[in-house]
């Protein structure tokens, strides 16, 4: 079970996430905050493992508030927010995810995806590495194929399924894509569109399109699509390296 706080200036905010938690048996809310400084006395006394941290509210935000508190004492961290411009500064205080309003279901659960194996990792001690997935095992045919992350170009979802693209062939990896988002290294993969994850360092170029989502190419030219929804993401993704 996951004790978690909800800060946010706005109730109808608040609430959206509320009812979200509440389809999640193993996230218990313990609290609700309007701002900065109600937030940082919250944490204090709640003691949640996983915060919703809203970027922008009025005195203290969200990205100085959690600054203020020291790494030890910082609790997970999911940041929402109305703006596209927060992404940067969500890696800099090392934030699980970074949601933009009004926040997608599959992003929201993906996003707790991420806070669970967090916070199985801290439950076992910060000395223990992320045990992030570097090999799956699918079967061609008859045979078992074991497929290195460091192969994979790019993902897509197939309905029960995750195509793996390796160069000019797809393995069939028996895991729904929103599962095996959460098992992936951040800072090799990240999900560009509800059914795609790329592999960043094949990543060769973007170019803007007129409803805010991108054209995204591989160094192979294979061209994808990057949904509004994750291009914030992507961005902070590709400065942070």
């Amino acid at each position: 079970m996951m004790r978690v706080l909800v800060v946010d200036d706005e109730p109808l905010a608040r609430g959206g996430v509320r009812a979200r938690l509440a389809a999640h048996a193993d996230m218990q809310l313990v609290g609700e905050a309007a701002d900065g400084e109600e937030a940082i006395k919250s944490i204090a006394t709640l003691r949640p493992d996983l915060v919703f941290m809203d970027v922008q509210m009025p005195g203290l935000d969200g990205l100085a508030a959690l600054r203020l508190l020291p790494p030890a004492e910082r609790p997970l961290s999911i940041l929402l927010t109305a703006y596209d411009h927060f992404a940067v500064g969500a890696f800099e205080i090392q934030a699980l995810d970074y949601l933009l309003k009004p926040v997608d279901d599959e992003r929201f659960r993906e996003s707790l995806d991420r806070a669970r194996a967090a916070f199985r990792h801290r439950a076992v001690g910060e000395a223990a590495p992320v045990a992030y997935a570097r090999r799956f095992s699918v079967r061609t045919g008859q045979r078992i194929a074991v497929i290195d992350a460091d192969e994979i170009d790019w993902i897509e979802a197939s309905d029960d399924y995750a195509g793996l693209h390796v160069g000019p062939r797809v393995h069939l990896l028996r895991e729904p894509l929103h599962q095996l988002a959460g098992r992936l290294d951040p800072a090799q993969f990240v999900r560009i569109h509800r059914s795609a994850i790329v592999k960043l360092d094949r990543v060769a170029e973007l170019e803007p399109l007129v409803n805010r989502d991108c054209l995204l190419r591989l160094r192979d030219g294979t061209p994808l699509r990057v949904s509004r929804t994750y291009i914030d993401q992507l961005n902070a993704a590709l400065a942070a390296r």
